[in-house]
């Protein structure tokens, strides 16, 4: 018997496909479909590629796929600093500097920052008041977002950012993005005090508006952002696929004039304003 049965059905559900027509779209037989999810037929190496290339399965869970119907990983996951993803990291630094003087960061499947550009360094040690290390643990999306010392304080519409930012991690952990340390940081920050309690039963499905503004204040200035967020097109590493480069754009004339303010004061400086 396969273990790889259960995991088919689960991705054929995530995705809502009956079994019909995902055996449809990959070619193949319902009635080997059936088999094949219920551990009484084993799936090739190039069904198990097929099926998870319909479902729109992560390269991740690619490799967990091909593990538990017995064949070796086929995507390698290799550090971002390794020589071989090195014009990757030189196209990642080129989009963040491209952004400036307005905030961009990478983060990774975890929410964990693994670069910045200058103009989100200045604006978050503003933010911060030039304190270091204020949530806990790495600098991680999530954390900044809900720790009461974090950025929250300095969000005019938190409520609404939470709400919304909830319901992305979710979505994402139902297209198989998360994992369970994404989790485990998701728990720890709905258990901060002050995140109200209805953030944990939304429903990822509900829709809602394409772009939500950040309102950020402090200090008499005042920021309204919205992001966009990016990924790499066809990537064959796990690594490229769950990095995320989200890009900060000013919504009015004010933002982008404080921005470039807080730009040319640290020039200045060699500091952000206080």
């Amino acid at each position: 018997m396969s273990d790889i049965g259960p995991l088919l059905k689960h991705w054929r559900n995530a995705r809502r496909l009956s079994q019909l027509t995902l055996a449809s779209q990959a070619s193949v037989s319902t009635r080997h479909l059936c088999f094949l999810e219920t551990g009484r037929a084993r799936p090739s190496r190039a069904m198990v590629l097929r099926l998870a290339d319909v479902l729109d399965v992560p390269l991740r869970e690619r490799n967990t796929l091909l593990l538990s119907a017995g064949f070796s990983p086929e995507f390698q996951e290799s550090p971002l600093a390794a020589p071989a993803l090195s014009a990757v990291s030189n196209a990642l630094e080129a989009i963040l500097a491209q952004q400036e003087p307005f905030p961009a960061l990478v983060m990774d499947r975890n929410w964990d920052i693994q670069h910045t550009n200058t103009a989100a360094r200045r604006f978050f040690a503003y933010l911060h008041d030039n304190q270091e290390g204020t949530p806990p643990g790495p600098p991680n999306v999530l954390r900044r977002m809900f720790h009461p010392d974090g950025i929250r304080r300095h969000i005019s519409n938190w409520n609404e950012v939470a709400e919304a930012l909830i319901r992305r991690v979710r979505r994402e952990a139902i297209g198989g993005v998360t994992d369970q340390h994404a989790q485990r940081i998701l728990d720890e920050v709905l258990d901060y005090p002050g995140v109200p309690p209805s953030l944990r039963t939304l429903d990822p499905a509900t829709p809602q508006l394409p772009i939500v503004p950040v309102r950020y204040a402090r200090a008499g200035r005042r920021f309204d952002y919205f992001s966009t967020v990016t990924t790499l097109g066809t990537p064959q590493d796990v690594t490229l696929q769950e990095l995320r480069i989200e890009c900060f754009f000013p919504m009015d004339d004010q933002t982008r004039a404080q921005a470039q303010q807080l730009a040319e004061l640290a020039d200045e400086t060699g500091r952000s304003p206080g």
